[in-house]
C-alpha cells in the first residue's frame, strides 16, 4: 500500500513575484485516521472506523532549506464555511515562511458542518487526525519535523489544545519522540475537566480568547489556564476585550446570531468511569438535550483584535521555531 505521501497531488502554482514570495507550491495529501467517538477516545481504543481525510499543504518556498510548518485544525464550519479562518491564516503564516497543512476532518466522513449538530462528530476525532496530520507532514521532505506548531479554530481549537495532554498523546499520538512544537488554540471550547488534563507535553501552550465570545465563553478557559500555570506548566491566555467568537474573521464584519447553533456555554462536564462525560449539575451523562445547553450565540469580527492576535501568533511562532 502506498504512503499518503505517495500518492499526494501536487499542484504548482505559476504565480506573480509578489505571490511567489508567499506561496511557491501547493499540495493535496490523503491523510488516514479514525473515528472514534469520545468515550473510545478516554478508553484509548485503536479499533475507530478507518477514514480517509484530505489535506492541502502549502509550502511558501522551494529547495533544500527544511520549513517550519502548521497544522491547521478547522472550526464547526469546515475547511471552507463560512467564517473559515483557514485560509486566511494559511496567507498569515505563508508569509513569514511557515509552511502550513489544513486537514480537512469532515468531508471524508460525510459531513459538511456541525454549527446545527455537533453530535455529527466526536468532539475528540480531530485530536487523531491531528496526530496522524503531524506523522504525515513530518516525513515530507521540505518539513523539519522538530519544527511542527498545531494551531486550531473553535472546536479545532479544542482539539489543538487537548492533543497536548501526555495521556491522550500515549494511548493515540504518534511513535516515538515526535511531538508538536508548540499548540495554539483559537477561541477553544474549555467546559470539559478530563482525568490528567493537567499533564501536558513541555511545549508552549497559547490560548487566544475574546472576553465577549458567548459561544465558548473564556472562564473555563482562565481556570484551565490557572490550574496548569500553578502546576508549572508553559500555558498563557490571551485575553482580547469585548471581542467574540471568531473575532478574527473579516467575513462576520457584521456581527452574526447563529439561531441554529448550540453552545454549552452554560454546561461544565468531567470525565468519569469508562469515558463517559458527566454533567456536572446533573451527574448524569452530558447531551445536547440537556437543560444547559442553549442556542443563538454571536459571531463577530473585532478588527483591533485580529490584528493583534496575528502579530502574537507571528511573534510566538519565530520564536518557538528559532530555539529549535
Amino acid at each position: 500500500m502506498k504512503s499518503p505521501l505517495l500518492i499526494a497531488l501536487p499542484i504548482v502554482l505559476f504565480i506573480g513575484a509578489q505571490a511567489q514570495a508567499q506561496l511557491a507550491r501547493q499540495e493535496f495529501h490523503a491523510l488516514q485516521s479514525i473515528t472514534l467517538s469520545d468515550a473510545d477516545f478516554l478508553n484509548g481504543k485503536k479499533d475507530g472506523v478507518p477514514v480517509t481525510l484530505a489535506g492541502v499543504l502549502r509550502l511558501p518556498k522551494l529547495g533544500p532549506e527544511k520549513l517550519p510548518a502548521a497544522i491547521l485544525l478547522q472550526g464547526s464550519g469546515g475547511v471552507g464555511g463560512s467564517g473559515s479562518m483557514i485560509d486566511e491564516w494559511t496567507r498569515e503564516l505563508n508569509e513569514i515562511g511557515i509552511a502550513t497543512f489544513a486537514v480537512d476532518s469532515f468531508s471524508g466522513r460525510g459531513i459538511i458542518e456541525t454549527v446545527t449538530d455537533q453530535t455529527r462528530l466526536g468532539r475528540l476525532s480531530m485530536i487523531v487526525d491531528a496526530y496522524r496530520a503531524l506523522e504525515l507532514v513530518s516525513k515530507h521532505r521540505q518539513i523539519d519535523p522538530v519544527r511542527v506548531a498545531v494551531m486550531g479554530f473553535s472546536r479545532g481549537g479544542q482539539s489543538a489544545l487537548y492533543s497536548s495532554v501526555v495521556r491522550f498523546r500515549k494511548m493515540h499520538g504518534p511513535p516515538g519522540e515526535l511531538n508538536f512544537a508548540a499548540h495554539i488554540a483559537m477561541y477553544p471550547t474549555c467546559n470539559t475537566t478530563f482525568r490528567d488534563d493537567d499533564d501536558v507535553v513541555a511545549r508552549p501552550i497559547r490560548l487566544l480568547h475574546g472576553t465577549a465570545d458567548d459561544y465558548a465563553p473564556i472562564a473555563p478557559c482562565r481556570a484551565y489556564v490557572e490550574r496548569l500555570s500553578k502546576a508549572g506548566k508553559d500555558i498563557r491566555l490571551v485575553e482580547y476585550p469585548d471581542a467574540h467568537h471568531v473575532f478574527d474573521a473579516p467575513a462576520f464584519r457584521e456581527p452574526r446570531k447563529l439561531a441554529a447553533a448550540a453552545t454549552v456555554r452554560r454546561c461544565l462536564m468531567a470525565e468519569a468511569d469508562n469515558g463517559v462525560i458527566l454533567n456536572q449539575e446533573t451527574k448524569q451523562p452530558f447531551s445536547y438535550g440537556d437543560a444547559c445547553v442553549e442556542k443563538g450565540p454571536t459571531v463577530a469580527f473585532n478588527e483591533v483584535a485580529s490584528a493583534q492576535a496575528r502579530a502574537f501568533v507571528r511573534d510566538f511562532l519565530k520564536e518557538v521555531f528559532a530555539s529549535k
